[in-house]
């Protein structure tokens, strides 16, 4: 009896660890697990018509983007330092981002709701939540280039 139990653990713990062996090799030969994949090779970064999901993919900073989205969420102000106008902008591949609007700068913009489209112009700032959208307003010492944000017929800037 001691000798089947012995048997049938042993065949148990060996496919265990084949097993174990087998997903370890199939997620680490290229490197890189299965179901990541890097945006020089990635399908919809080479094929995207949208800037905001081409910036992300490919982690750039201080690019500016000019294209439009829809409001998918409004936030609180941010009122350390600078005060800055913030919702969150869905764009054309469903890409997020963060828009931090400087309304010390320019003015609010008025009535944004859920939903409703916006074009805007801004620089983007690559983080790992989808990125920043920011400077959507003139540059008043002229030392970069100036942005907007177009709600509903007006241009913020």
């Amino acid at each position: 009896m001691r000798t089947r139990y012995a048997s049938r653990l042993t065949t148990r713990v060996g496919i265990v660890l084949l097993t174990a062996a087998l997903a370890y090799w199939g997620t680490h030969q290229s490197g890189t697990p299965a179901s990541v994949s890097r945006p020089e090779t990635s399908a919809a970064w080479q094929q995207s018509d949208d800037p905001l999901l081409t910036a992300y993919l490919a982690r750039s900073s201080h690019v500016q983007i000019e294209s439009e989205g829809v409001i998918e969420r409004l936030l609180p102000d941010d009122n350390d330092g600078s005060r800055h106008q913030r919702f969150i902008l869905k764009g054309p591949s469903g890409q997020t981002v963060l828009v931090a609007h400087n309304i010390d700068l320019a003015p609010r913009v008025e009535g944004l709701e859920v939903g409703a489209p916006i074009s805007f112009s801004g620089e983007y700032e690559w983080n790992e939540r989808g990125g920043v959208l920011h400077w959507t307003h003139h540059a008043p010492r002229n030392d970069h280039i100036d942005g907007w944000l177009d709600y509903r017929g007006r241009r913020y800037q």
